[in-house]
């Protein structure tokens, strides 16, 4: 997969089995084309408080093994009590997809025990997609989504490996949700990832499409390193909304990577799934740790 200028075509297929084929382009898109220094202050008044959805460490809960293309956490988290598997948004339905992965031979996921964002030892999620079939990814997944979120806030600490992004022209999503005519073209998507230009220069990208080969909007940001091989902490904000009042921002260590202020579906489509977690590019073998996931109803943050 090349890098061609001028646009950014993305290839993709509904429940996250698509391929991606990334070109740079010097041009900016969209209005939401704003990097740091640009940052605008946003107004989170709410009739309600935030409320918290979900938590967890991953202490006391367990992996399955590979059934039907998904591995299931589940159990009872021994500090927080929240339970998995996550439902959330009226879904009955999540687990870590296991997209291509030549008979269990191309992804790993497990429960490990490593030093943690704090330093201590602690319980994290591991995954790694070793090599590619054919956009072979193994993302956690929250399908069948039947409530539209108002405001959703989603928190978690990554590390990832020190082996992959290291040429030109490479990626790897990191987070991502659908709606539901996003396949047929009439949908939207929302992604970030981590990615090297064509002259190897990294930066992050968080951008929104409405059909794989034209993204709406997008965000570049050089300024902030990308971070690898050390924990980071991720946050993602979205206000659900059709028209001009839809906001969505990405963060990395409580600074901001790009906001968008705008339409965070198309032609009012509903949320069908969203990535959590994602662990897919083009750059092999990928892997990460994933400790301390939130989730909230509207934005806990000042």
């Amino acid at each position: 997969m090349r890098m061609i200028k001028p646009f950014l075509v993305l290839v993709s297929i509904v429940m996250g089995c698509g391929g991606f084929l990334f070109i740079s382009k010097d041009k900016k898109v969209g209005d939401s084309k704003k990097l740091l220094s640009e940052e605008t202050t946003l107004d989170q008044s709410r009739e309600t408080p935030p409320t918290l959805l979900f938590k967890s460490g991953f202490e006391g809960v367990s992996i399955s093994n590979p059934k039907d293309g998904y591995q299931y956490i589940t159990g009872q988290d021994a500090i927080t009590n929240f339970s998995w598997p996550i439902y959330i948004l009226g879904s009955d339905f999540s687990g870590i997809h296991r997209v291509n992965d030549d008979n269990g031979k191309a992804i790993k996921n497990k429960l490990e025990k490593v030093q943690g964002p704090k330093g201590n030892i602690t319980n994290t999620l591991y995954q790694e997609v070793t090599y590619d079939v054919q956009v072979t990814q193994t993302p956690y997944q929250i399908n069948n989504i039947k409530q539209n979120p108002g405001e959703l806030y989603v928190r978690y600490w990554m590390k990832t490996d020190t082996v992959s992004l290291l040429g030109t022209d490479e990626w790897r999503a990191i987070w991502e949700y659908k709606t539901k005519e996003y396949a047929e073209n009439r949908g939207f998507r929302m992604i970030a990832y981590m990615a090297k230009d064509n002259q190897g220069k990294p930066f992050w990208l968080f951008q929104g499409d409405k059909n794989p080969q034209m993204p709406v909007w997008q965000v570049e940001n050089y300024k902030i390193p990308l971070i690898r091989g050390e924990w980071f902490k991720l946050e993602f904000f979205l206000r659900w909304s059709d028209d001009s009042n839809g906001y969505a921002s990405m963060k990395v260590n409580d600074q901001l990577i790009g906001e968008h202020h705008g339409p965070t579906t198309n032609n009012s489509d509903p949320m069908d799934f969203m990535m959590l977690t994602q662990v897919y590019g083009n750059s092999h073998p990928l892997y990460q740790w994933v400790d301390d996931l939130e989730i909230w109803d509207g934005n806990p943050t000042p």
